[in-house]
């Protein structure tokens, strides 16, 4: 497996770290409130298509514009990107924050985009549905509420963050806070324009959830055309962690009922 290259990309004013691996079918993966990790998954899914995964403008090494104030700006941030590095037939991937982003740039123009897989994704709330207050939450805890198998928390809490990543951290937390505080995690008006979404869609979301509580699947399910809701029992907010070979399935699947 090739490590992804490492490059920067000015795009509205805003310097972007982007990386990049593989080859063939571009997969655009959009990262959730914690920020870029290139994750076992994203190689997999590299070693059978193009995979290029920004870091957020407000996140980890990308700049922090002054226009960034909501969702919606980073939602037309993201297609000045696919128009920028002149990206068409994009399988768009986004996970928890990156998957409401994902759908928030959907609903505005899918001239670009081929199909559509939402992980976990914020952006919705479901009745009698409560999200987890992840602002509140201390290192420790966040990691944990991650995952429903603790193994993976246990492996995470091993090593302490260095400096740099508690740097980082606090960054990527001050702009998730500015995008998704108030209101939390939702966008209320969403649900309102998601039958404008017309790509193949898949959502994919772990029953154990404590983050975004999977009842909120059942919204992006019924309100986009022709959906399809994958629940992993056993399985948490990471489901490209705990469930990796069938998120990495799923995806390909899309993929493929989504080419000409």
């Amino acid at each position: 497996m090739a490590n992804p290259i490492d490059t920067v990309e000015t795009i509205d004013g805003c310097n972007v770290q982007v990386l990049r691996a593989g080859a063939g079918v571009p997969v655009l993966f959009l990262h959730g409130a914690t920020g870029l990790d290139w994750l076992p998954f994203l190689h997999d899914l590299s070693d059978r298509y193009d995979v290029i995964a920004p870091e957020h403008p407000g996140f980890g090494r990308s700049g922090t514009p002054e226009w960034l104030t909501s969702m919606g700006d980073l939602a037309f941030f993201y297609l000045d990107v696919l128009e920028r590095l002149k990206l068409r037939d994009v399988h768009l991937v986004g996970h928890s924050l990156g998957g409401w982003l994902a759908a928030e740039i959907a609903i505005r123009n899918t001239t670009r985009l081929k199909s559509l897989t939402l992980i976990s994704p914020a952006g919705v709330r479901a009745p009698g549905a409560e999200f987890g207050d992840l602002f509140y939450w201390s290192r420790e805890e966040a990691i944990r509420h991650l995952y429903a198998d603790q193994a993976y928390a246990e492996e995470l809490l091993r090593s302490p963050p260095s400096e740099n990543e508690v740097a980082t951290q606090a960054k990527n937390t001050a702009t998730s806070v500015l995008l998704a505080a108030h209101p939390l995690l939702h966008n209320p008006q969403l649900p309102c324009w998601l039958h404008r979404i017309d790509l193949p869609t898949r959502i994919l979301w772990g029953a154990s959830d404590v983050v975004i509580p999977a009842a909120c699947g059942e919204i992006y399910r019924a309100a986009i055309p022709g959906a399809r809701l994958d629940v992993f029992a056993h399985c948490g907010h990471m489901p490209m962690v705990e469930r990796r070979s069938e998120t990495v399935d799923a995806i390909a699947r899309l993929i493929g009922e989504g080419a000409p």
